[in-house]
């Protein structure tokens, strides 16, 4: 089926953003000529986002943002004065429903992510680690050694982290399939860096040094991994989520032939897992500077790859291919412009990613200091589209 469409810009009249405003979506016919695959009928019993992901017809790209509960939020500034401990903020039941909320009540996304983090898994595989103000994430006692290996111990979610399948249930019964409801977890390569360098890295050097000179001591480690995150993508599935994101954030630290040994086969081997007992939970995968790797992504399997801002979404498109969901990917740095330049950005994504298969979303999360209104000028204009 061809489809052509054009594009007109709407005005706009100045917002006024609270932290109970909802917005009025503008109509905006957006997009240029493309040819696509027929589509599938769309099921309207579903969130918009599960339907694009399944390549039904829908009249939009569903939106989201990765970070949308944040620190540009004054709501979750004042969470923060009362609970300074992210841990605390991510680990209460009452705290990670009101957080997660936060933007759904604002901005009504078409996904709703926990609000978690991709380490809170480590205590309950033996590995302490805490989140320090000003520092970010501190392993207390890094991995080195093959005895370090064997001390690490499966991940059984339901005995350590029961909050989360608690608030992704009340998430969904909250949200109501008016949106997704989307989890989290962290891929084995990325929570390895984190336990072997002891937190963030610049350069990698410690996590690179045990992989080229002790490999089988890595492996044994993103072994463990693998098993775990997909036991704990199956759980949040089995709570209440709709789709879970996979962030391998540090894989594309790899060079292409490093990735296909370090990361590459367990991404695959945990979509392989969760596919046996969940086929049709949508699984996303986001590396942040991924266009070295762009074509090995899709052979993980997963049904969604997530674009950052350094790759042009058209060229993401074809070298990706037509089978495989894209989700993304404006520059965060975009929402400091002025509202007419984030429309003509959002509108030029949506043009080059065409009318099919397509999440809205930012390439990376949203930025602290970003202003508000303009978070909701994003909302509202990619609300207002139609293919």
């Amino acid at each position: 089926m061809s489809i052509t469409y054009t594009c007109s810009l709407p005005s706009f009249s100045s917002i006024s953003v609270s932290n109970s405003t909802t917005f009025r979506p503008n109509r905006i016919t957006c997009s240029a000529g493309a040819s696509v695959a027929e589509r599938k009928a769309v099921n309207t019993s579903e969130p918009l986002l599960l339907n694009a992901v399944r390549g039904e017809d829908v009249e939009r790209p569903p939106v989201w943002l990765m970070r949308q509960a944040g620190r540009y939020m004054k709501s979750y500034q004042d969470i923060c004065q009362k609970h300074p401990s992210f841990r605390e903020r991510s680990e209460n039941v009452d705290l990670v429903v009101e957080i997660s909320l936060q933007p759904w009540k604002v901005f009504k996304p078409d996904g709703v992510i926990l609000f978690s983090d991709i380490l809170t898994p480590l205590p309950g595989m033996n590995i302490p680690f805490d989140i320090v103000k000003g520092k970010g994430p501190i392993i207390f006692d890094p991995i080195t050694t093959a005895a370090d290996v064997d001390k690490v111990t499966e991940f059984t979610p339901q005995e350590w982290v029961p909050y989360v399948g608690e608030a992704l249930t009340i998430l969904r019964k909250e949200v109501n399939n008016e949106a997704a409801v989307l989890g989290f977890v962290g891929a084995p390569f990325t929570l390895a860096s984190y336990c072997v360098e002891g937190g963030s890295s610049k350069n990698f050097t410690k996590i690179k040094k045990l992989a080229f000179s002790q490999p089988k001591v890595l492996h044994a480690l993103l072994e463990k991994f693998t098993t775990s995150m997909a036991t704990y993508i199956k759980y949040q599935a089995d709570n209440g989520a709709q789709a879970v994101q996979i962030f391998d954030s540090w894989a594309t630290e790899l060079s292409p032939t490093d990735f296909e040994e370090f990361s590459l086969p367990y991404l695959k081997r945990i979509v392989d897992t969760v596919k046996q007992t969940h086929p049709d939970l949508p699984l996303i995968l986001y590396a942040s500077g991924s266009g070295g790797l762009l074509e090995r992504l899709p052979l993980t399997g997963v049904d969604v790859v997530s674009l950052d801002w350094t790759v042009d979404m058209a060229e993401g498109r074809k070298r990706l291919g037509s089978d495989i969901a894209v989700q993304g990917n404006v520059d965060p740095g975009v929402l400091f412009g002025s509202k007419d330049f984030i429309t003509n950005r959002i509108h030029d994504t949506v043009k080059k990613a065409g009318n099919t298969k397509h999440i809205l979303n930012l390439g990376h999360g949203i930025k602290v200091g970003t202003p508000v209104e303009n978070v909701a000028h994003f909302f509202e204009v990619a609300k207002g589209l139609r293919y």
